[in-house]
């Protein structure tokens, strides 16, 4: 159940980084006009940003998902 909510939470993830560095690929011609002496490609941030978008997504999937994994399905429903 824990890693059907964190496939759940990153293919979402996934598909939002796939858009957006599509958009940001399309948005640096641009962006060059506000940028002075900075590369409008910078491939660390390409690569860093994504990733560390995904940790933290996955952070804040994963833990939920165990502390809500732990609760017993009964108890859950009885209190509603």
């Amino acid at each position: 159940m824990v890693l059907m909510s964190v496939f759940a939470g990153l293919a979402l993830v996934l598909a939002g980084v796939a858009i957006g560095i599509v958009v940001a690929f399309g948005l640096t011609r641009f962006l060059a006009s506000f940028l002075f002496g900075v590369k409008t490609i910078d491939p660390l941030v390409f690569m860093v940003v994504p990733v560390v978008l995904s940790a933290v997504t996955l952070l804040a999937v994963w833990l939920p998902a165990t502390r809500a994994s732990r609760i017993d399905p009964l108890n859950a429903l009885r209190y509603e």
